[in-house]
């Protein structure tokens, strides 16, 4: 009995193959949680379509998946003087953002972030007359750039990649490699294109690993069904059913990540009047379950637990049996399953 992730594996590793094919030369990306599968197991899948390369969130997940994956592996944090030292193989690149990390890192592999429209971390323009010194002392992988997702501003991509290409070329620095994040196939082929001396290899997480929604599939298992009648109090709370119907014990609870939710990012008067609605819903403690039954998601009866879940299902609806399973739509990066079932 527990929360399941269902894997048609046929089906993803097609979804894989058509990312692959669109993206030569991707170097897959596995941190956090592994998208929801875990490290080692998405360590095997990049193992199994010949990457060379992993790229990892931070050095202690390198330390982790070190002896399940045998290329390079790039660590996507930046390196910052005074960091605790984890002890890591030569086959390991870091990504750097300063020049005094570059300082820093001496005889050691790199990649270089470039300070993208992100405004998240990498060296500025006005910086790059100092890189050019301070890169005789490391091994040098390529420069990055880590790209927005949206463009409201209707800026092009491939424009950005253009401008640091220029200004890395006027500074005098080595193109052969180029990392970047959130571009287009068409984008990279027209990138590819116009430096073919360079080398592109986009950086992939979420769009590999989880851009088929129909391969993978989360469920509960309904531990226990207990019938209750308008009025019956239950739970920690001692909370009141609203009608008659039942309370549905299913495996999942917030050490699974069920009932835990990133912020979000609203577009549209819709999507956020949702939200609104929610919110207000939360305050009289109506909060809706990420569980399907009968064909509707259902209200949790009162604030998941640690491992479980108790739902109320009105008597209008399928008596759920112990043993069934629950359809459960929950975020791959913020969730953990008790096992994992290949079809």
């Amino acid at each position: 009995m527990a929360l399941s992730l269902y894997v048609d594996t046929a089906r993803w590793r097609a979804h894989q193959k058509s990312v692959i094919d669109q993206f030569p030369g991707l170097v897959p990306v596995c941190k956090g949680n592994g998208y929801g599968f875990g490290h080692e197991r998405l360590a095997d899948e990049a193992i199994r379509f010949g990457s060379d390369m992993l790229a990892v969130g931070t050095t202690y997940e390198a330390a982790r998946i070190k002896d399940w994956f045998s290329g390079d592996l790039l660590v996507l944090t930046p390196f910052r003087r005074g960091e605790e030292p984890v002890p890591l193989p030569d086959r390991v690149i870091r990504s750097v953002s300063s020049v005094d990390g570059v300082h820093g890192l001496v005889g050691a592999r790199v990649v270089i972030e470039c300070m993208s429209s992100m405004k998240r971390h990498g060296v500025k323009e006005e910086e790059l007359g100092q890189l050019h010194a301070a890169i005789e002392d490391v091994r040098l992988e390529g420069f990055a750039l880590h790209l927005p997702l949206d463009r409201t501003d209707g800026s092009d991509a491939v424009e950005e990649v253009i401008g640091w290409m220029d200004r890395l070329r006027n500074a005098r620095l080595p193109l052969h490699t180029m990392f970047v994040s959130h571009l287009k196939a068409a984008e990279l082929a027209r990138l590819q294109q116009q430096f073919p001396q360079t080398r592109f290899r986009a950086r992939i997480g979420t769009r590999l690993w989880l851009g088929d929604h129909e391969a993978t599939e989360y469920r509960g298992a309904v531990l226990d069904v207990t019938p209750v009648v308008k009025g019956d109090r239950f739970g920690y709370r001692q909370g009141k059913a609203a009608s008659d119907g039942w309370l549905v014990v299913v495996a999942g609870g917030t050490s699974h990540g069920v009932g835990l939710e990133a912020p979000k990012a609203l577009h549209g008067v819709m999507p956020r009047a949702k939200g609104v609605a929610r919110a207000g819903l939360a305050t009289v403690n109506r909060n809706l379950s990420p569980f399907v039954w009968s064909g509707k998601q259902r209200w949790f009866a009162e604030p998941p637990h640690m491992q479980v879940s108790i739902l109320f299902v009105p008597s209008d609806a399928q008596e759920p049996r112990v043993g069934d399973e629950l359809v459960a739509h929950l975020r791959h990066t913020t969730t953990q399953f008790d096992r994992i079932v290949e079809r």
